[in-house]
């Protein structure tokens, strides 16, 4: 398959020694604010944040991380003039179900790296042959490796539209997908767009939202009031930067390792589940690798361009009057802003984390073809990396009901 496309080229990670060496000379000279230590209610203490730079420049190596990427089979390609980036990995198994996973922001290919092998090789793990996936893992465009982004305009629907061209490019026809975060709506794009091929969609970190229908709110329960309030209060300080300035950012991230740590360590302390006492649901070390990554491919910038292209451009495209809110006022990006299109056409599973996940069962169900609901009172919003065998199990389970 892979081998003989002349379109798709195998794909090594080798970051240059220069590379690394600028990068800790960076971090040693990093010049630092003088702030009071007040926690993290205004962000990333500055402590806290010190103490992350000097084991990264002194203690963190990439060439571990870069060496797990490069254990699995990777390749690269071009669609659309865009470079994807992409891990296949396919199952000793030949009867597999071909699987694409897709990740968000800010994570990476790096979040699936525990559970590539027990979704690819079941009876290696103790599984059961049936459940054997081939694997497809990309970068999405203006992420990690697959930058730079060649111009405007990959938003999810663009994002999924080229996703599809590259399964067929595989030579997969009939497809599972799953998608957290900003992957929750490439995923379910996937199958609006190509219903006839995508099997089934798994998601987690599903955003839902109100439709402003009469009723719509009668008989909520308790916890799904609590999961609405909970998005009312939600802190979308870099979702309104990134959905109005991306490039303007982008110069920070792009020239401050610890200005893009900083960046994804917030949503890490935020999105993770993690004890009172610990500040990240993942290890330092996966934390930075992480970091690294977009730091190495300077996709701190680019990442953020999806927010843009959901939020600001779709509103502005979508207005009547010139205002994205159509009242003659122009509207804050905000997390209700990014609703997802209805569709009811491929069966969908949704995996809740309890601890961090604000998704409504009746708004998922009215969206969305719901034939797979999960609740784990463990695990965050990046919950492959925080609950491997969870996840596996989950998406397993999924893709049970709709082979």
């Amino acid at each position: 398959m892979t081998d003989v496309q002349p379109e798709i080229r195998p794909f090594r990670v080798d970051v240059p020694q220069p590379q690394l060496d600028d990068l800790a000379t960076r971090l040693a000279n990093t010049r630092w604010p003088v702030l009071p230590e007040l926690g993290w209610d205004r962000g990333v203490p500055v402590a806290r944040l010190r103490e992350l730079v000097e084991y990264w420049r002194t203690g963190f190596d990439w060439r571990v991380h870069e060496a797990v990427l490069n254990a699995f089979p990777q390749y690269s390609t071009e669609i659309d003039g865009q470079p994807f980036h992409f891990l296949h990995l396919r199952s000793p198994e030949p009867d597999a179900t071909p699987l694409m996973l897709l990740h968000g922001w800010p994570s990476s290919v790096l979040e699936f790296r525990d559970v590539i092998a027990p979704l690819a090789d079941p009876r290696a793990y103790g599984g059961d042959r049936a459940d054997a996936f081939h694997l497809v893992v990309p970068s999405l465009p203006g992420f990690g490796f697959s930058t730079p982004l060649v111009g405007p305009g990959w938003g999810s629907e663009a994002m999924a539209a080229a996703l599809v061209r590259l399964m067929a490019r595989l030579g997969y026809r009939r497809y599972g997908v799953h998608g957290g975060d900003t992957g929750a709506y490439v995923a379910p794009a996937m199958g609006r767009q190509h219903p006839d091929g995508v099997l089934g969609v798994h998601v987690n970190a599903l955003l839902t939202f109100p439709a402003g229908e009469a009723g719509e709110m009668d008989g909520l329960t308790d916890v799904e009031r609590a999961r609405l309030a909970a998005m009312d209060r939600y802190n979308d300080g870099y979702l309104q930067i990134q959905a109005k300035s991306p490039y303007t950012l982008a110069y920070g991230l792009t020239d401050s390792p610890a200005a893009q740590l900083a960046w994804i360590a917030e949503l890490y302390h935020r999105l993770t589940d993690h004890p009172t006492d610990v500040d990240f649901g993942v290890d330092r070390d996966t934390l930075l690798a992480t970091a690294t990554l977009y730091w190495l491919t300077g996709s701190g910038g680019s990442s953020a361009q999806v927010y843009y292209e959901d939020i600001t451009a779709a509103d502005w495209s979508t207005a009547t009057d010139g205002w994205p809110s159509g009242d003659g006022t122009p509207d804050d990006a905000g997390a209700g802003d990014w609703a997802v299109p209805a569709d009811r056409t491929v069966p969908t599973g949704v995996l809740v984390s309890t601890t961090t996940d604000v998704t409504v069962r009746r708004f998922a169900e009215r969206d969305h073809q719901v034939v797979h609901w999960s609740e784990y009172d463990r695990g965050g919003h990046f919950f492959a990396a925080e609950q491997p065998t969870l996840f596996t199990d989950d998406v397993r389970d999924f893709f049970r009901k709709v082979r």
